[in-house]
């Protein structure tokens, strides 16, 4: 019997520029905010291997209690890179994909916030309804409505 199993998924982590719009963003969506804090010190910087940092954070839970997605954003060390605006063939971590009741009241909610609809909503196998959302900061989120049983 193996002593080391799996227990859970904990988060998932996107780096933004501004905490409140990406909040204001999520919380559309329908997740809530379950605090803010700020992460500093080398303790941190030992963990991500950037040496010292100072990071304010979000986290951003489900409805169900289940998921949760931190923001941060970085004061320092600076940004290096942004993968904000890579297509969906790129390599690395991508989106984060919600169930939803009515996807098409989610993306007309979304789009008049200033969310884009990547492609257009299709239906696979008369089971679901999918799209890809580019968000507050080019965040890329996709969403899905299971529409059979």
């Amino acid at each position: 019997m193996e002593n080391n199993k799996l227990l859970r998924m904990d988060n998932v982590g996107i780096v933004v520029e501004s905490l409140d719009h990406a909040i204001a963003f999520f919380e559309e969506i329908g997740l809530k905010l379950e605090g803010r804090a700020t992460i500093e010190g080398e303790w941190a910087g030992r963990v991500t291997g950037l040496g010292s940092q100072h990071v304010e954070i979000a986290m951003m839970a489900t409805p169900d209690g289940h998921s949760r997605i931190e923001l941060s954003r970085f004061i320092n060390p600076p940004i290096v890179a942004d993968h904000r605006t890579a297509p969906v063939n790129a390599l690395g971590y991508l989106r984060v994909m919600f169930a939803v009741e009515n996807i098409d009241e989610m993306v007309s909610r979304l789009i008049k916030i200033g969310a884009e609809l990547v492609g257009e909503v299709v239906t696979y196998q008369d089971s679901y309804r999918l799209c890809y959302i580019r968000g507050t900061e080019g965040i890329l989120v996709g969403l899905a409505e299971q529409i059979r049983k």
